[in-house]
Parts: C-alpha cells; sequence; structure tokens
C-alpha cells in the first residue's frame, strides 16, 4: 500500500473518530451520567409515577446501549490506527492476503479481507 493510501485511510479513521468522540460526549451530557430524579428535576422523597420510570428506564437503557456501540467502535478504530503505524494496516489478520481497497473504504477499521470476514460470521451462526 502506498503511503498516499495510508494517509487517505488514516484520515478516514480520524474522521471517524473524532465524530465518535463528540457522539459520546453528546451522550454523557445528555444524561447519561444522571440519576432518575436529577434528570426528572423532582428532588422529593415521593416515587414516580410507574410509567414515568419505565421510559425513563427504556431511554437510559438505549443510551447505555448506543454509548457502549460505539464505545466498541471506538476501540476498534483505534486498534485500526496502531496497525497504520505498525505497517500492518490493510493486510488480513488471518490469511495475511491485502483487504481489497473497497471493504477499507466501507469499514476502514477492518482487520479481515471479506472471504475471512465471511467465515467467521457463518463459524459464528
Amino acid at each position: 500500500m502506498t503511503k498516499d493510501q495510508l494517509e487517505h485511510y488514516k484520515k478516514i479513521i480520524l474522521d471517524k473518530r473524532e465524530i465518535l468522540l463528540r457522539e459520546l460526549d453528546h451522550l454523557k451530557s445528555s444524561g447519561l451520567n444522571t440519576s432518575m430524579k436529577d434528570v426528572s428535576g423532582d428532588h422529593s422523597a415521593y416515587a414516580f409515577h410507574m410509567a414515568d420510570q419505565g421510559t425513563d428506564t427504556m431511554d437510559r437503557e438505549q443510551q447505555y446501549f448506543f454509548a457502549s456501540r460505539e464505545g466498541n467502535l471506538l476501540y476498534h478504530l483505534n486498534l485500526a490506527l496502531e496497525r497504520l503505524e505498525r505497517g500492518e494496516f490493510g493486510t488480513c489478520v488471518q490469511c495475511g492476503k491485502e483487504i481489497s481497497p473497497e471493504r477499507l473504504e466501507a469499514v476502514p477499521h477492518a482487520r479481515l479481507c471479506i472471504e475471512c470476514k465471511s467465515k467467521e460470521e457463518k463459524l459464528k451462526r
């Protein structure tokens, strides 16, 4: 892979990483780290209505799910940057073949070629 291609993929990964970090900051600031009592603005000792509690709980679980998913993607982007720095980027970690440019454009943090990824997914089923 040429130096220009590596720089291109590095820019894509860094841009995606920056977007993810902003999204994670937004999730944190939108109430992920606050209690239901803090979110509602009610500081009394009385219980909330059950339907409100259910909605709040569902919203918080959804935020945790998104934060977990974004954090996982951030982890894989960081690993891709490490592979880039070591000169291993764009090579399948399983079979050693070059990962196609089309795959890297779509999934810049890909560590497996499409054939190995297909095999991996079949084994998971």
